[in-house]
């Protein structure tokens, strides 16, 4: 393994204060990049269409004889159906018939579906059915209206004795704040990737560099002592008019 004093010649090492001095150089780059993206990432958020959710419950049973009691067993495979009934909500069936009971023009019976969601409470009978708008309202009444019709189609597939019902438990209620953009959660975001963003870039143009800033770090570099250095000097302008004239006169 090699240590910082048996690195070859010409290989550069980052040692800690190295990388601190990068750091402090160049901070500037590091900033910069950071609140570019911050700040991109926050335009973009402000520019977006806001989107609203709204839920209804539904409850899974099962239609019975007043002698018949819930055993531990029925009460399992209403769970496995409640699976069955949330896979039930976002196809096409229940789609037209919310767009056609709505006479939504605007929107079509592909559209209503990719904005449904199902999802069945684990342990429970219940399922959360949400829909997503750009409208709070329209998301309300397409969420409650969701809720009945599936009532309505699991009541038509499902009869008998034992007839398998979806009730609407707990209505849609009309959201308040949308669930997105976020713009704070965004640009925390971006303010953390852009800063990582910077350090990589600092470093990078640290790495392309191609000159030295003290005789320590030509040390470091070449892995040999320095012997000497060439003073850094200014030449004045009257200087160099002086200077001139005699190459002239030459």
């Amino acid at each position: 393994m090699l240590t910082e004093e048996t690195t070859p010649r010409g290989v550069s090492t980052y040692s800690p204060q190295r990388i601190l001095q990068t750091l402090r150089k160049r901070m500037w780059t590091i900033v910069v990049v950071a609140v570019v993206t911050a700040g991109s990432a926050l335009g973009f958020s402000v520019l977006q269409t806001p989107t609203y959710e709204s839920s209804v419950l539904i409850l899974v049973g099962q239609k019975t004889s007043g002698d018949t009691n819930f055993g531990a067993a029925d009460v399992s495979d209403l769970q496995e159906l409640a699976l069955t009934v949330a896979k039930a909500v976002p196809t096409t069936p229940i789609s037209e018939t919310v767009v056609e009971r709505l006479d939504l023009q605007e929107k079509s019976a592909n559209e209503v579906v990719r904005n449904i969601s199902a999802e069945p409470d684990p342990g429970t009978m219940f399922v959360n059915v949400t829909y997503k708008d750009s409208d709070p309202e329209r998301a309300q009444l397409i969420a409650n209206t969701i809720g009945k019709v599936l009532s309505e189609k699991i009541s038509e597939v499902s009869v008998g004795a034992n007839a398998i019902t979806a009730t609407v438990w707990e209505p849609a209620t009309l959201p308040e704040t949308p669930i997105s953009p976020d713009p704070i959660r965004n640009g925390i975001i971006a303010l953390v990737g852009g800063s990582l963003l910077g350090v990589v870039l600092a470093f990078l143009l640290e790495y392309v560099r191609d000159s030295w800033n003290s005789r320590d770090e030509v040390e470091e570099v070449s892995g040999v002592p320095t012997l000497g250095a060439v003073p850094k000097f200014r030449v004045s302008a009257r200087r160099r008019k002086t200077l001139a004239s005699k190459e002239g006169e030459r």
